[in-house]
């Protein structure tokens, strides 16, 4: 008996001394090697198959839903009141399409996604990527030993009368340099917040207005009550986590590509294929040309066609970067062409249905099973944007500059896949007052637009200065990535002016507001630190 005891008892000290001697190899571990171990557990997710075609399916429900839903109200808010020339709506299709090619397509897919923080999106992902790379940081969010593991103590830029080396050592010498790079960092992550809050009001209104144009006696309040009930219940679903909610959307949304694109099609064979001359961009030039400053005021509602495109790159930390860009090159880009397309082919014939063209251009025998895609592809829509706020308010923590807030982890699998409740419910709030209190998506366009813009300008200059001092990419790349990108947030940005006293003035009240209180937040742990 106690010969046998003592044989169990021998097996489970063996036992435990294996698990043991497992767990204190994995401890010996050298830090490279950890490290390396940690950052091919994201890669290793990127380079299979199965798992980049079922995250490039779940990324549809939730990057794409805003891209997605945006033919509801582009063409409308382009021509607020009429079309006086058929032409012009081929000026403006060939806008859309040069703007979806220039911005998405290649600045941000391209271009911008492969700058992420180990998978991580967003302003303040670029902003960490600088952080590692120069001693840009004066927030203090880690012990000071561990600066010596930060790749700016490394000698990377060997020579130092390069550029990069210049650039560097011009950000790291001056404080106010650093302090402005955190303000504009800070003010570009409040602006992606702010989308989070026009982009559901703006996609549910727009969705809704389906009611009125099948029902032309049914009042604005009707809609509006309508609106805000949808609105209520999306927000409240955000605890279930992206995983659960991304499966339950991407169906739709790719439901919806599938339907905008048919439609497209059968309005481009139904009213003829002229519209397809806008591909040629000389027609941008006829198109300013012609219609001169009201042209030009018109770029206010062209811009709302690559709105989500920021969320695009926000919501990197939900999925990964092939998948991200798997989904829009084979099923988004197209999509989207043959929607706009159909639209312009429409309003050509029929110009003076400019009001909800969308609605009008579907045929009657499949208009209410559209307006009940398009209602739900709108709810998703939202989606995009309110896991884009979870994501930047997260990265917005980990650098201290965010007063802190519960953030909950959905996902045993991904780490950056997360709900935060406070911000949940703030952004409802906020999103059924700006609903409520414009009534028409007339000017919550204008405050959509002034929003997506700023966030795209501050992203352009992080990655001007990720292009010199991280990637070290030779001075022509760079001059073309950030000149032509400045052009065209530079012009769009000039537009939307024109609109501040049309709604355009609310992002800057609440990017402003939601500064001056991560300022505060920063400014604390300073003043904690040097105590």
């Amino acid at each position: 008996m106690e010969m046998g005891s003592r044989t169990e008892v021998d097996e489970d000290g063996d036992n435990n001394k294996g698990r043991m001697w497992d767990l204190d190899q994995q401890f010996d571990r050298s830090i490279e090697e950890e490290a390396g171990r940690l950052k091919n557990m994201y890669t290793e997710k990127q380079t299979s198959p199965l798992l980049l075609l079922r995250l490039a399916f779940q990324s549809l429900g939730v990057v794409y839903g805003d891209l997605g839903t945006s033919p509801l109200y582009v063409f409308y808010n382009t021509f607020p009141e009429e079309i006086v020339d058929p032409e012009d709506v081929v000026g403006a299709l060939s806008l859309i399409i040069y703007s979806l090619t220039l911005i998405p397509l290649l600045k941000y897919v391209f271009v911008v996604c492969k700058a992420n923080d180990n998978g991580q999106g967003g302003t303040f992902a670029l902003y960490s990527l600088l952080c590692r790379h120069a001693n840009v940081k004066i927030i203090p969010n880690q012990h000071r030993t561990n600066e010596e593991l930060t790749a700016y103590s490394c000698s990377t830029l060997i020579h130092e009368k390069s550029f990069a080396a210049k650039t560097k050592r011009w950000l790291e010498e001056d404080t106010y340099r650093k302090n402005a790079l955190l303000i504009l960092v800070l003010f570009g992550t409040c602006n992606v917040i702010g989308d989070g809050i026009f982009t559901p009001a703006i996609s549910v209104l727009s969705a809704s207005g389906g009611l009125k144009v099948a029902h032309p006696r049914m009042s604005n309040g009707v809609i509006l009550v309508v609106a805000v009930v949808i609105l209520v219940g999306l927000f409240s679903m955000q605890h279930y986590g992206t995983d659960k909610v991304s499966w339950l959307f991407a169906p739709i949304v790719l439901l919806w590509f599938i339907t905008t694109g048919g439609i497209g099609a059968c309005n481009i064979w139904k009213y003829g294929c002229s519209v397809l001359k806008a591909f040629s961009p000389v027609y941008i030039f006829r198109y300013f040309k012609r219609r001169r400053k009201d042209g030009w005021t018109s770029l206010g509602g062209i811009l709302l066609s690559i709105t989500g495109t920021e969320a695009l790159f926000a919501d990197l930390a939900h999925f990964s970067v092939s998948a991200v860009q798997l989904a829009f090159t084979v099923v988004v880009f197209p999509c989207l062409l043959l929607a706009y397309s159909g639209q312009a082919a429409y309003l050509f014939n029929k110009g003076e249905h400019v009001i909800d063209p969308f609605y009008r251009s579907i045929p009657d025998c499949i208009y209410w099973p559209v307006f009940v895609i398009a209602t739900l592809a709108a709810i998703v829509a939202s989606q995009a944007a309110i896991s884009a706020t979870y994501s930047i308010v997260k990265q917005a923590l980990a650098h201290g500059c965010f007063p802190r807030v519960k953030v909950v982890h959905t996902s045993k699998n991904f780490l950056g896949q997360i709900y935060v409740p406070d911000i949940n419910w703030i952004l409802m709030v906020l999103c059924i007052f700006v609903t409520a209190g414009f009534k028409n998506q007339s000017q919550i366009a204008n405050a959509y637009g002034t929003a997506v813009v700023l966030v795209m300008l501050v992203t352009t200059v992080l990655m001007t200065l990720i292009m010199i001092l991280v990637w070290r990419s030779h001075w022509i790349i760079v001059i073309l990535f950030t000149g032509l990108s400045l052009v065209v947030e530079c012009t769009y940005f000039s537009a939307v002016l024109f609109k501040m006293d049309q709604g355009g003035w609310v992002p800057l009240v609440i990017a402003a507001g939601s500064s001056l209180s991560a300022d505060h937040v920063c400014v604390a742990l300073r003043n904690s630190e040097a105590i």
